[in-house]
């Protein structure tokens, strides 16, 4: 039984997330003959608070960002 897990921050639409939950589980199912009945796909949102690279979360680099395009 595949299972997908998928983290990204949050923000987007359920639309987008729905879309991306279908396009995952094609791919799995396209890629590997999985059943698509077996196939599990999680996604866990993450605050761009709680997401840092280089000791930078990506909330301050959205915010150094909009502060350099002023």
């Amino acid at each position: 039984m595949p299972l997908v897990e998928v983290t990204l921050t949050s923000g987007r639409d359920e639309g987008a997330l729905r879309y991306l939950i279908d396009r995952v589980h094609t791919a799995v199912v396209d890629s590997i003959g999985a059943n698509p009945e077996n196939v599990r796909v999680i996604l866990r949102e993450v605050p761009p608070t709680h997401w840092a690279a280089g000791n930078v979360t990506l909330a301050e680099r959205e915010a150094a960002r909009t502060e350099q395009d002023r």
